[in-house]
């Protein structure tokens, strides 16, 4: 169905959306930290013992499941507002192998979906991975492969996650995807903050290296971050600014910012929240000189649903695990996605 609208209202199901005398096709982008995707069997090579039916967390074949659902549901539903077609591309983590994706995107929910997925071992000593969830009938894969982040040269007594890069073409323009877990604040902010500019250090290396062949590509940093938007990882070494009028050619632009400043967050710990989960993306997506797809607005994914309504973290995401007590919920991170619109012919 087509809806013809006077405005850019973008409220309702549309494959087309009309604004003035333009139509747009509308897609949407995201990322959702899942928290603790670990499948029932063990795997010798890494920590996933606490994620066993005889581990501590007495992790089931039933609760398993019932995460896979509740994960399902959630991506069901993200980007409905303005795709029919719902979320095109989604960055993962927290996912222990490729297993898990697999079982997650032939749920019922989202088997319809023709729904792909990117996935490569990196090498965190838990096993926890990122990954890329991508509808086939949108996105055309190209490439994909890891970046080493290095922080153990640094100081650091454990590796963290590589990151992912996947490029492809969506509506028939290429874009960049990289999808990030940057190393958490375990230890203390301060004193680990070197260890998140690294990560952005790194991301930063590839998206001036992609700008250099192609100073128009449009690029998307996805990630949990471990950081907020004000950061020095965020502003300073991955160069992404608070306003589209302060973004230059080779800066990239987050829409994350606005959200953070009306203390909006994605995550919550000793009752105060972060926006850790972030989409961060390049000034061709944001510049009115550029042609083809467009950023329209950001999304933080916060349903009532999705919210804990009892115990201790009432108010918060509506997690799996309360310490090592199953609570049933969803993640502990609330999904977080961009709209991008595209002018076609009337």
């Amino acid at each position: 169905m087509v809806y013809r609208l006077i405005v850019l209202l973008l409220t309702f199901w549309a494959a087309d959306i009309q604004a003035q005398d333009l139509t747009y096709k509308p897609y949407a982008i995201g990322f959702y930290n899942v928290e603790n995707l670990f499948d029932t069997l063990d795997n010798t090579l890494i920590n996933d013992e606490e994620f066993l039916p005889d581990g501590k967390r007495v992790w089931t074949s039933d609760k398993y499941e019932d995460k896979i659902a509740n994960l399902a549901s959630v991506i069901s539903q993200l980007g409905l507002d303005l795709c029919k077609q719902g979320i095109s591309i989604l960055g993962i983590s927290e996912i222990e192998n490729d297993t898990v994706l697999s079982d997650l995107i032939m749920h019922p929910l989202l088997k319809s979906r023709n729904y792909n997925y990117v996935h490569c071992s990196s090498r965190d000593s838990r096993g926890i991975d990122v990954g890329l969830i991508y509808d086939q009938d949108e996105f055309k894969v190209e490439k994909w492969g890891l970046v080493k982040v290095d922080i153990e040269s640094m100081g650091s007594s454990r590796p963290t996650r590589d990151v992912l890069w996947v490029s492809g073409y969506l509506d028939g323009e290429k874009v960049y995807i990289s999808v990030n877990h940057w190393p958490s604040r375990s230890g203390g902010e301060k004193r680990t903050a070197i260890y998140r500019n690294k990560a952005a250090e790194v991301n930063r290396a590839s998206i001036d290296s992609i700008l250099l062949e192609d100073p128009l590509a449009k690029i998307f940093v996805l990630g949990d971050m471990n950081d907020d938007p004000n950061n020095d990882s965020m502003t300073k070494y991955l160069r992404a600014k608070s306003k589209i009028k302060f973004v230059g050619d080779d800066d990239m632009f987050n829409p994350m910012f606005e959200f953070y400043k009306k203390g909006i967050g994605s995550t919550a710990y000793r009752d105060r929240w972060s926006l850790f989960d972030q989409v961060v993306m390049s000034s061709a997506l944001v510049s009115d000189e550029k042609q083809g797809l467009k950023f329209h607005k950001a999304v933080i994914y916060n349903k009532n649903f999705l919210i804990q309504k009892w115990g201790q973290y009432k108010g918060y995401p509506f997690r799996t695990f309360s310490g090592d007590e199953y609570q049933g919920g969803y993640s502990d991170h609330f999904p977080v996605f961009v709209y991008l619109i595209k002018e076609i012919s009337s």
